[in-house]
């Protein structure tokens, strides 16, 4: 579950044979690079329990995991969680990751982690990406961190794209979490500009953003 088109929001959520078919189109969805905010933001943290939400094909909590975190990585696709095996295989970190198929509009990992990173956790239909987040943050450990990486609007060859679907901005995520008064400290709430190569093979960029918040003790 990661960066894919919208539907209008009265469609139902796309579930698990959704996710396993759009995955069965190719060998490889996403580039098995870790997202570069992730990287960007988690570089320095010190390695502890990490939750990736929407994990797909691993590259995220395989990288995390390279950094030493003990990581628990999760998605609703089946077939994307075994590809992500297999890149954790290969990478020697089999110990350091643990994969659980969740739809995240049903269930949710159980524990508490001190990193918790939800990048470009979008999907079809009527997804409680809300909801989700708000369950995400109550997943941080005191003194954790909660990352969470979206889109701000369509990619620069095609800047119209989803111009139906309301991308928050940092702030209103923040808002839409309902952290409690004085129990949380903003570290990160800014928009960037992603580069991106378009279909065409040419240098491309797309708009992101990303909140990082920090549960205080």
């Amino acid at each position: 579950m990661s960066d894919h088109q919208h539907r209008h929001h009265d469609e139902p959520a796309a579930g698990e044979e959704f996710w396993d078919a759009r995955y069965r189109e190719s060998n490889r969805i996403w580039s098995g690079k870790a997202n570069d905010v992730l990287v960007r933001e988690a570089a320095d943290l010190t390695p502890g329990r990490a939750l990736d939400l929407g994990c797909g094909e691993g590259a995220d909590a395989v990288w995390l995991a390279r950094q030493g975190w003990h990581v628990t990585g999760t998605d609703i696709s089946g077939v994307a969680l075994e590809r992500a095996a297999e890149h954790a295989a290969e990478a020697k970190l089999t110990d350091r990751v643990e994969w659980q198929r969740h739809d995240l509009a049903e269930s949710f990992p159980a524990g508490k982690f001190d990193l918790v990173s939800a990048c470009f956790l979008h999907s079809y239909g009527d997804f409680p990406r809300e909801r989700i987040l708000r369950t995400a943050a109550s997943a941080v450990a005191p003194g954790g961190i909660l990352l969470i990486a979206g889109h701000a609007g369509g990619p620069s060859w095609d800047p119209d794209k989803h111009a139906d679907i309301d991308f928050p901005t940092p702030d209103e995520v923040l808002a839409q979490l309902e952290l409690p008064e004085g129990g949380w400290e903003v570290l990160l709430a800014e928009a960037h500009v992603q580069p991106l190569t378009g279909p065409d093979g040419r240098p491309g960029s797309r708009p992101d953003n990303a909140l990082k918040v920090r549960r205080l003790p």
